[in-house]
């Protein structure tokens, strides 16, 4: 299990800002997540982002901008010498080539906050290639291709990491702390912050899109469980929690009654079997990372009812936000600093994200994207989603069908014909084969 130990990490921060030797964070994607992720950098004494990489220079540029960078400073490159020689004059380096950072002396460690898997595989595997540390705050390059980084990073004697901030960083912290206290996961999970509907589009929830200034593919793929289903499956291949059913259950419950939902069976909840992975639905809890535990020993049940935890021998932990990319550069610091994992898959994943058809699809048709008309994912166990074949869902975007495939099936690695040129591709072949799992090229 992780451990974390924050301690004393502003003090080696501020000392770096004071001797004038930031940590200089190379980081891939300057869209909502990214943009964010370089304004509160910003704020951050002792660290400084000085590389960013989008295909959208403008949109990288526009984050620099935001974050009170003078745009007489900003320098586009594309090659190794020219990024270089603009660092050492001062200033900050926009690009279009997400492995261009890992190449740069001046940067100490590089950070992918895109949603995408595909650019996710190739920062990584360019930082690996190039000796460079990696944190990753995007946690669908990491359900697809973590397991084979991982290992990748490891022989390279790179450091790779999942960033604080998401669910999945969140629930690692509060698992490594109620594990150290010696309690009993039963379900470790989320708060949903919408409910759930499988059939969401972004034309579905463009009016909710608008109001929160927000992409409406990104927001019906919050709505569709894409995200959540990448959330939990990452969260369980880190501590080795499983779902108990295709999907989970994901039930309404508040503070007040979850501890009772996920008791086990045979005690009146919905827990097939302790260390589980799920979430629930409702306002009371959205947002939120908890993790319910078993308590044995009676005298500690009774201080844990006298100091308002709970009742009986259920008790739920609760963690009532997560920020995201506000608080994921604190891990990439940590990375940096003290080459301190935050969290990383374990050696065999238990979970994976399948792809279903979300409408009735042909040959000649190609998938979209996360939130998307064509297609949404679900977790599932990663033995099952091997048994039947499925496409994991973080290869689905630009796959096209090959064979007819209707609304509310499973997509297999047959039914598409993938770019077997691009590194997630490659990375997941690799994956799958050193696990003992093999598919076949179309």
């Amino acid at each position: 299990m992780t451990t974390f130990d924050r301690v004393g990490i502003r003090h080696e921060l501020a000392r770096r800002a004071a001797a004038g030797t930031p940590v200089r964070v190379g980081v891939s994607g300057a869209g909502w997540i990214g943009s964010g992720f370089v304004a509160q950098a910003s704020h951050m004494p002792g660290l400084c982002v000085n590389v960013l990489a989008d295909t959208d220079t403008a949109a990288a540029r526009a984050a620099f901008l935001a974050a009170g960078i003078p745009a007489d400073t900003i320098v586009e490159a594309t090659a190794a010498g020219p990024a270089m020689d603009a660092l050492a004059a001062g200033k900050r380096v926009i690009t279009p080539r997400y492995d261009l950072a890992a190449q740069l002396a001046a940067v100490d460690i590089v950070t992918d906050v895109t949603p995408s898997p595909a650019t996710g595989a190739e920062t990584a595997y360019a930082c690996i290639q190039h000796g460079k540390d990696v944190v990753m705050v995007n946690i669908e390059a990491d359900v697809t291709v973590g397991h084979i980084l991982k290992r990748l990073a490891a022989n390279a004697g790179v450091l790779y990491s999942v960033s604080s901030g998401d669910e999945p960083g969140c629930l690692a912290e509060l698992v490594d702390y109620v594990v150290a206290l010696g309690f009993e996961v039963m379900v470790i999970g989320k708060g949903k912050n919408n409910p759930l509907d499988r059939t969401a589009t972004p034309e579905a929830v463009a009016v909710a899109a608008r109001k929160s200034n927000k992409d409406p593919f990104t927001v019906a793929s919050y709505v569709d469980g894409t995200k959540t289903m990448f959330e939990m499956a990452c969260a369980a291949n880190a501590t080795g929690c499983r779902p108990m059913q295709r999907g989970m259950i994901g039930p309404e419950a508040g503070l007040e009654d979850i501890s009772r939902i996920w008791a086990l069976e045979e005690d009146g909840g919905l827990t097939r079997f302790p260390g589980a992975v799920d979430f629930v639905q409702g306002a009371a809890m959205s947002g939120g990372v908890f993790v319910t535990v078993r308590v044995a020993d009676e005298r500690i049940r009774a201080d844990l009812e006298y100091l308002k935890v709970g009742k009986g021998q259920y008790f739920t932990f609760f963690r009532p936000y997560h920020l995201w990319f506000i608080e994921a550069p604190i891990s990439v610091a940590l990375a940096a600093l003290r080459r301190q994992v935050w969290l990383t898959p374990e050696d065999r994943p238990v979970a994976d994200v399948l792809t279903i058809a979300k409408r009735s699809l042909r040959p000649g048709d190609r998938l979209d994207t996360f939130g998307g008309y064509t297609f949404y994912g679900v977790i599932d166990r990663a033995e099952v989603t091997r048994a039947e074949d499925a496409l994991p869902v973080g290869l689905a975007p630009g796959a096209v069908l090959i064979r007819p495939v209707g609304a509310g099936q499973v997509i297999t690695w047959g039914d598409v014909k993938l770019d077997e040129a691009s590194t997630v591709v490659k990375l997941r072949r690799e994956q799958d084969a050193l696990q003992g799992y093999h598919t076949e090229e179309t």
